[in-house]
Order: C-alpha cells, then sequence, then structure tokens
C-alpha cells in the first residue's frame, strides 16, 4: 500500500510558513528559501545573546569607573577592595547604584576602603 505524504508535507510548509511571518517577500513564499531564513536567524540569536551579555558588562564596567574616579579611586581598585571586604556586589547593581544613587555609591566606595 502506498503512503501518501501531503498532509505531513502541508504540516511542515505551514510551519515554515509561520516562522518567517513578517520576512521578505522570497523568504516568505518560497519553502526553501524560508527553511534557509529561519536557520540563520536561529543562528544569529543564539549568537546575539551572548553578544548581549558581553555588551552589557562592558557598559557596566564603564559605569563603574566613571563613579570610581568621581570618588577618588579606580574601576580596578574598587573591585579589588569590595572583593577584600568581602562585600558581594555584582557590576550590574554597582552600576545601577552609581548612575541613580551616587550617594549610596560613595557610600560602598568609601566602606571597602576601610
Amino acid at each position: 500500500m502506498r503512503v501518501k505524504r501531503g498532509v505531513t508535507s502541508h504540516a511542515k510548509h505551514q510551519k515554515i510558513r509561520k516562522a518567517t511571518k513578517g520576512m521578505t517577500r522570497s523568504n516568505r513564499s518560497s519553502i526553501k528559501r524560508g527553511k534557509q531564513a529561519i536557520t540563520k536567524a536561529l543562528q544569529n540569536a543564539y549568537r546575539d545573546r551572548r553578544n548581549h551579555k558581553r555588551t552589557f558588562r562592558s557598559l557596566w564596567n564603564a559605569r563603574i569607573n566613571a563613579a570610581a574616579r568621581l570618588n577618588g579611586t579606580t574601576y580596578s581598585r574598587l573591585i579589588a577592595a569590595l572583593k577584600k571586604t568581602d562585600i558581594q556586589l555584582d557590576r550590574k547593581i554597582l552600576s545601577e547604584l552609581a548612575v541613580n544613587e551616587p550617594a549610596a555609591f560613595k557610600v560602598v566606595v568609601e566602606t571597602s576602603n576601610k
């Protein structure tokens, strides 16, 4: 008995069409081009999730350094002092303090230098 594959093929194609919604003409209408576009998009998404973390960490470091210099120290000395005094604030929180709460950041710097 022969197997007809129309239903499964149609379902696969619909899945590709749904994933390529919003893409340009050929990527949206052609199944072959759509598959390629989806593969590329998923590769970019995976890569950029990691780059996003990297970019933000460098931004936080720059903000901490700028605020640290206003308080008479440098980024590297501040981080070393925080580790030495066992103050466990991560860089994201430190940068938020530096930007939004300069007085609190100053207290952290003074506490770490004692």
